[in-house]
């Protein structure tokens, strides 16, 4: 390989602090909503092999949400 054309990766500690700033910053901008996506309801899985486990479901009903008193027009807003 040319040496001239040989890619350094002596920024490599850099890049990744400028990442988990920007990560962070990114975070802050969401403020009350939570940075890992939408709230999801936990549920058991449908079928006898897994039902007795717990995953995350789609979202929560309307039920759900007038139940919380949170209002279906403000919840995608709040991370819901």
């Amino acid at each position: 390989m040319n040496r001239v054309m040989m890619r350094t990766w002596f920024d490599q500690a850099a890049r990744k602090k400028r990442r988990a700033q920007n990560r962070k910053a990114k975070a802050a901008k969401l403020a009350p909503r939570p940075a890992a996506g939408l709230l999801r309801p936990v549920v058991h899985p449908p079928t006898q092999r897994y039902n007795m486990k717990l995953r995350l479901g789609k979202g929560f009903t309307l039920e759900e949400l007038k139940e919380a008193k949170i209002p279906a027009k403000i919840a995608p807003t709040i991370g819901i």
